[in-house]
């Protein structure tokens, strides 16, 4: 594996920061590879713009943040026209399906998905604090960057012990979501 860049963006509240870092953790602990993470905020404490960057690499990683991501995953309409301009030409787009607008899918996207994270979360787990960790599953699914056994273990050691089940759950469903099924 060369260099490649993941850029996750949404709003404050969604997860997203946790989702970067729970993947960066998988790679570098459990993949053997080089990863870096990093966060970004805006200026309002919750409810404001919010992104995770993880670049991962073979060898030594130069260059903390993602310029021109290779997975860009977007889960709300602020996050998909701030950062959708940057995603690499033949990049893999993931949507949040019921927070982002397309009219039309950019001729630069390579691989596109999209799933109902959300609305999973509320309506399958009755919880919607776990619409990060559907996305984890889910990117972990479609991209391939990580293996299934590694990023679960990443994911359950890094939430706490009395929500473990609930976030197990959470993973098995993005993990398993059938895009084809709607």
């Amino acid at each position: 594996m060369s260099r490649t860049e993941i850029k996750i963006g949404g709003f404050g509240g969604q997860g997203v920061i946790l989702a970067g870092l729970v993947l960066a953790r998988a790679l570098s602990l459990y993949e053997g590879k080089q990863a870096v993470f990093t966060q970004e905020y805006g200026a309002e404490a919750r409810g404001g713009s919010s992104a995770s960057g993880v670049v991962i690499d073979d060898e030594r990683v130069d260059y903390p943040y993602p310029l021109n991501p290779d997975i860009m995953v977007l889960m709300s309409q602020g996050a998909m026209k701030t950062y959708l301009p940057l995603m690499k030409d033949g990049g893999i787009l993931i949507i949040e399906k019921d927070l982002v607008r397309l009219d039309k899918i950019p001729e630069s996207v390579g691989e596109f998905h999209s799933i109902p994270a959300t609305k999973l979360a509320e309506e399958v787990l009755h919880n919607k604090i776990v619409t990060n960790i559907i996305m984890v599953g889910f990117i972990a699914k479609v991209t391939g960057v990580v293996s299934k056994e590694n990023i679960k273990r990443s994911v359950l050691e890094m939430v706490p012990a009395k929500v473990r089940e609930l976030n197990d759950r959470a993973f098995e469903t993005g993990y398993n979501y059938d895009e084809g099924a709607e």
